[in-house]
């Protein structure tokens, strides 16, 4: 048998990962825009671009304490031979001085306080004497100088953040700079997460012979939020196809459905049947992925409403990776994401790493920047029950489906799992 048809047999029947993706794209839909109080919109992604209301800074204004002065006054300033200008009074933030600064004169100033008419720059408290009511300039300055002027940062009109951005403290002090008190934003998806297994107890409980605890119903529930999610609700069910199908249908309202388990091809296992009955129509099962092979994906439209359900493995490790590559990317899309720290970089790896062709593999690693740019090494062990396998994880390697392996030295794409810097 040839190499492509041992890669072609092994793989019989899975979708390839990009292919997986891009399906769970084409059918992910933007959820409708609401308008969010600043105060609440961290983390949330902008429906329309916003602009500013008003020129920033709204005034010239001080870039230094010090005295507010016409540069022509300071021109014959010497050390030898200060300029004297009387002192008519004080500017300070919220508190413009009232009045024009005239020939001869200046004003106490703070900084971010309005340049005071007829003033054109300003000298620094450290470089002047205050003399009783004067203030002795012993150097010249010129027009400009420590002026911050209006509009230098953003100007009326114009665009600050594009539709799509998301919400971070840079965007919110900048939203907030401009005058946008309630931004319009993509409405959060709601996801409701389904746990499945006979053999799950939750944590503190004791464990009867062949019982595991939960992993799963609190890292899913913490990647969703992380990605921009509610979770709306969040139930743990036996292996049982009644009470699968129960607690998929009873999610009416939500954008994302996320099943954890019960969606091999055991019989034990209901969830594909589960999510038919509640109305979902199958996109695929099956993805040539280690871990995640036996993931499953589906539509259901109800009206106005398209609500995306996911099948995914249920060892922990397994629906962590699943939902970092598939599930996240079709919540980006609802949400509209664009802009904001990518979700992949080049890397080295430092290891190396072998596998059989057939599947992509999705290889925990951490990352480290070097001199010559970012270097990958896996975590541990990374067996798909390894789940301290994720701990420390910065990324996902991503080898591909037909690869041998890679070795020490060679460029890799890692899929991130959080922003690095």
């Amino acid at each position: 048998m040839t190499a492509e048809a041992t890669i072609g047999a092994r793989s019989r029947g899975l979708l390839a990962l990009e292919r997986a993706r891009a399906l769970v794209l084409s059918e992910a839909r933007p959820l409708p825009p609401e308008p969010v109080d600043l105060a609440s919109a961290r983390g949330r992604v902008l429906a329309q671009e916003a602009a500013s209301a008003a020129d920033v800074p709204p005034f010239d204004n001080s870039a230094m304490d010090g005295y507010a002065v016409r540069a022509a006054d300071t021109a014959a300033a010497e050390a030898s031979a200060p300029v004297r200008l009387a002192v008519v009074g004080e500017a300070r933030a919220g508190r413009p001085l009232g009045r024009p600064i005239g020939s001869g004169e200046a004003a106490l100033i703070s900084t971010g306080a309005p340049l005071p008419e007829g003033a054109d720059a300003v000298v620094r408290i450290e470089r002047a004497r205050a003399d009783g009511d004067a203030v002795l300039v012993a150097e010249p300055v010129t027009a400009g100088s420590d002026v911050r002027r209006a509009g230098e940062d953003i100007r009326a009109g114009e665009t600050v953040l594009g539709a799509g951005t998301p919400l971070g403290p840079a965007e919110l002090g900048v939203l907030a700079s401009a005058g946008v008190a309630r931004p319009l934003c993509a409405r959060r998806p709601r996801v409701a997460i389904v746990s499945t297994g006979d053999e799950l107890a939750a944590p503190g409980e004791p464990l009867a012979p062949g019982m595991i605890h939960d992993a799963n119903r609190f890292t899913v529930p913490a990647q969703a939020e992380e990605a921009g999610c509610e979770v709306a609700a969040l139930d743990s069910v036996p292996d049982e196809a009644e009470a699968s199908a129960a607690a998929i249908a009873a999610h009416r309202e939500a954008d994302v459905v996320v099943v954890c388990g019960g969606v091999s091809v055991g019989r034990h296992d209901h969830v594909k049947d589960a999510f038919a009955a509640a109305g979902f129509e199958e996109r695929f099962w099956g993805v040539a992925l280690r871990p995640g092979r036996p993931t499953w994906f589906g539509v259901r439209d109800e009206g106005a409403r398209r609500t995306l359900g996911f099948g995914l493995p249920g060892n922990p490790v397994s629906a962590m990776v699943t939902f970092a590559l598939l599930v996240v990317p079709g919540i980006d899309a609802m949400t509209g994401r664009r802009a904001g720290p990518p979700r992949r970089v080049r890397a080295t790896m430092d290891e190396p790493y072998a596998k059989r062709p057939g599947r992509a593999h999705a290889v925990r690693c951490r990352l480290e920047l070097a001199p010559d740019g970012w270097h990958a090494r896996p975590t541990k062990e990374q067996g798909s029950h390894i789940l301290t396998s994720m701990l420390g994880a910065d990324g996902l390697v991503i080898i591909a489906t037909e690869s041998a392996g890679v070795r020490a030295g060679d460029p890799v794409e890692v899929e991130l799992l959080r922003p690095v810097s």
